[in-house]
């Protein structure tokens, strides 16, 4: 189950108020997904819920999120004919400006991975799955630590809790993209899925396209792009069909016959390293 520290709070300063009073302040708490508790009465406190995360109030809309996170973990069946409208406003939350509203929404994001698993891959949802999952990719690769902390836990809870393979074919996409920060989470998720495959997996999605795309990722000019592409590289490696005496010479034909001459090499250096 996805987990932060067990309650954290931000304080937000409201505008100022004039006169003598100082201004109010108002305090959010992060709860941990194992500190959150069941909904007294889900069947009615569900009827809110999407006027409640629609809500013009920010405070509001917390709730709400807190709210949306208990049902997926403790009345998912009450909540999945809304998943879809939820996902919606996930994707739109997590764009707001003001931080402690995209916290709570990238918590809730990781919530709903747990709780649903593969039920997310339903082709009805493969439209905000995709929006969501670039959203926290580019929450990950943002200057703000505490957001871009969270947000790489939630990518983490999506690799551990839905099936590699599908999670890969989305991450691909995302693995060339033009920011340089986007694409080493890309790569770093990535890699975490190569590393829970099986070998027919692997060949399913292609081992020739796994190895030309890690082979690229190794020119990277981030150190964690380069990272997750060794790892990439070791991860097929390992499973490589041929026994261990044919291996290395096997795996050698492979990647010279697939690749460029420089990336053959350097993907070769890797293996023979080891």
């Amino acid at each position: 189950m996805a987990s932060s520290t067990s309650i954290d709070t931000t304080t937000t300063p409201t505008p100022t108020i004039i006169g003598d009073a100082p201004p109010p302040e108002i305090t959010i708490d992060y709860i941990s997904s194992d500190q959150l508790t069941p909904l007294s009465n889900p069947d009615t406190q569900i009827q809110g819920l999407i006027a409640g995360l629609e809500s013009k109030n920010w405070i509001e809309v917390c709730e709400s999120l807190n709210d949306t996170r208990r049902l997926a973990l403790y009345h998912s069946d009450l909540l999945l004919p809304l998943i879809e409208p939820v996902m919606l406003i996930l994707v739109k939350s997590i764009k707001n400006p003001r931080s402690a509203l995209c916290k709570t929404t990238i918590m809730t994001a990781a919530d709903i991975f747990t709780a649903y698993r593969d039920k997310l891959l339903e082709p009805t949802l493969s439209g905000p799955f995709d929006n969501l999952l670039l959203q926290l990719l580019l929450k990950a690769s943002q200057d703000k630590r505490f957001v871009c902390e969270e947000a790489d836990k939630t990518l983490n809870s999506m690799v551990q809790s839905i099936s590699p393979l599908p999670v890969l074919q989305k991450l691909q996409t995302y693995a060339g993209h033009n920011n340089p920060k986007v694409r080493a989470k890309a790569a770093t998720s990535l890699s975490k899925c190569v590393s829970r495959m099986s070998l027919e997996e692997l060949q399913e999605f292609g081992l020739v396209l796994l190895v030309q795309s890690a082979a690229k990722l190794l020119n990277d000019r981030l150190p964690d792009a380069r990272e997750a592409a060794r790892n990439i590289v070791m991860s097929v490696y390992k499973l490589y069909p041929e026994n261990e005496e044919q291996k290395q010479e096997s795996w050698q034909n492979f990647c010279e016959s697939n690749l460029p001459a420089l990336h053959g090499q350097s993907i070769i250096k890797i293996t023979t390293s080891h």
